[in-house]
């Protein structure tokens, strides 16, 4: 008799390829840290956990995917990953967000932190009755454990489809900067003769 849902997940939002796969009640995870690479990496990680594990693509009842936030090409080498999966395996895909992630079983109030670039961090208060916007604020937090991550990415995954009777959004990364980009200018209006 099958105990849950058996959800492959996996991230790339930070320098580690990440992917955890539980089944019958069981998770196993495999982080390898790297700067660059993932993108050729994560394919391959995914098709090894599998085969460890004796799991066929087949097998699974959805995949999970960190969203960030994180390094932007990261963040998108994921979920891209993730929607393609969910697409030509005609399973769910389910976004999971690191704040979500790094306070798994964590006791109400709780604000996550997680690293940005230039000694500042993101920061995400979580209380009972909700959350506030993410922010980002200065000071440094240290990089969560990479293996706690995912594995409670999968485990909100298996949740999420335990108590899901909606078709799941698609997942998409989480921003908590401000584009980069220039205010709008407006346009001088057109004169016509």
């Amino acid at each position: 008799m099958k105990m849950g849902p058996t959800i492959l997940a996996f991230d790339t939002s930070a320098a580690h390829c990440a992917a955890a796969l539980l089944s019958d009640g069981k998770i196993v995870s495999c982080v390898e840290e790297m700067s660059r690479g993932q993108g050729e990496r994560l394919m391959v990680l995914l098709e090894e956990v599998l085969a460890e594990n004796e799991t066929t693509w087949a097998d699974l009842d959805a995949i999970a995917v960190g969203t960030g936030p994180g390094n932007f090409t990261g963040i998108r080498i994921s979920v891209s990953a993730a929607r393609g999966l969910a697409l030509g395996l005609g399973k769910p895909a389910i976004g999971v967000n690191g704040f979500e992630a790094v306070a798994f079983e964590k006791p109400r109030p709780f604000t996550a932190y997680l690293p940005a670039p230039r000694e500042q961090r993101y920061a995400l208060e979580l209380s009972d009755t909700g959350t506030n916007a993410p922010r980002q604020e200065d000071g440094a937090a240290p990089a969560p454990d990479a293996k706690e991550m995912i594995e409670a990415v999968a485990k909100i995954a298996a949740a999420r489809v335990a108590q899901e009777t909606e078709p799941f959004a698609r997942p998409a990364p989480v921003y908590v900067r401000a584009p980069d980009a220039a205010p709008p200018r407006e346009k001088p209006p057109v004169i016509l003769p």
